[in-house]
């Protein structure tokens, strides 16, 4: 069901929800924000605006993202310099045809990606200075240690001692979704070789770390202010994993879409010292990234931006050094 079909059995189901929080809240309108495919996010607007909230509602098949949300949000918020939404309610049954419902504290601002196409005055410098921000705020995620590596979701699931044992599973996972769902099987080879020849560097990390694993424009907030634009939110925590703190550092890298240089050195002098073996290691994890992606954009139908994707793949098995970016278009 789409956001605007949920939006069709009225405002009660929200209000109900929001009294949970504020008995005394009265409703006045429930405006559909940017959701993706797992989820549908509202922003409930109040009486008092103080009482303002984010609903998110959660697909019947994908409700057990709601238990990792909590805990990674949870996580986060005890760090305390994170502007991250503090969750002030969740349950499994008050959706609106019953599913689950978390209800979270509305952030000043909006994504990133919407700003950057709306604000004439968010230019190129203004952005790069977001970026370098969004750098910082992976460095204050990656401050949290994790026992293992792997996917997180209120725990870490088959959980790896050490990060070269996980990476070439992940890797072993893709390539065989890759396969089956009709890639080249010479990118598939060429993929392989690479994992082969330099997967001892994922061997050099030396710990797990909280990793958000899709923090992109369109999951930080930014507001201007007096001072300028700010980053004002991270949302979105789905994607969380356990992992080397590179790989959310590489994602960040790849899904820069439309950036270039200024960005990506804004995002790493952010971020802060790296360790020797960076520049490969971070290359490694991008050939990741774009396996995956391609994954899922075929799993999901959508074909427009593959051949973009295998391109970039194929350069990546060759260790082209020089493509700091992965494009979907």
């Amino acid at each position: 069901m789409s956001q605007a079909d949920q939006l069709l059995g009225g405002i009660a189901w929200a209000e109900g929800l929001v009294r949970e929080v504020f008995p005394d809240a009265e409703v006045v309108e429930v405006v559909p924000r940017t959701g993706g495919r797992l989820s549908a996010v509202y922003e409930v607007r109040c009486e008092d605006p103080a009482q303002g909230v984010i609903l998110k509602v959660y697909a019947p098949e994908w409700t057990w993202k709601q238990a990792k949300e909590v805990h990674v949000y949870g996580m986060l918020a005890g760090l305390g310099s994170l502007p991250v939404p503090s969750v002030l309610h969740h349950t499994e049954q008050a959706g609106p045809e019953g599913g689950a419902v978390t209800v979270l504290s509305l952030l000043e601002g909006r994504p990133l990606s919407e700003a950057a196409e709306a604000a004439e005055e968010l230019d190129g410098t203004r952005i790069a200075s977001l970026y370098r921000e969004m750098g910082s705020v992976l460095a204050t995620i990656h401050q949290l240690g994790q026992e293992a590596y792997g996917y997180l979701t209120d725990r870490i699931l088959e959980p790896s001692l050490d990060n070269g044992s996980y990476m070439r599973r992940q890797f072993a996972k893709k390539l065989a979704e890759f396969k089956a769902l009709g890639g080249d099987g010479r990118l598939h080879d060429a993929v392989a070789r690479r994992v082969a020849r330099d997967g001892a560097l994922f061997d050099t990390c030396e710990r797990a770390v909280l990793c958000h694993n899709d923090l992109h424009e369109g999951n930080v907030l930014v507001a201007r202010r007096a001072v300028g634009w700010e980053l004002t939110g991270v949302i979105d925590v789905e994607n969380a994993i356990a992992a080397d703190p590179l790989i959310d550092l590489a994602k960040t890298d790849s899904y820069s879409l439309g950036r270039g240089e200024p960005e990506r050195r804004a995002l790493l002098e952010g971020y802060g010292p790296l360790p020797d073996d960076a520049a490969e290691r971070l290359h490694l994890y991008r050939l990741y990234h774009a396996l995956e992606l391609w994954d899922w954009f075929r799993s999901i139908g959508t074909v427009g931006p593959l051949d973009g994707i295998a391109d970039d793949i194929a350069r990546l098995a060759e260790r082209d050094v020089s493509l700091p970016w992965i494009r979907l278009a």
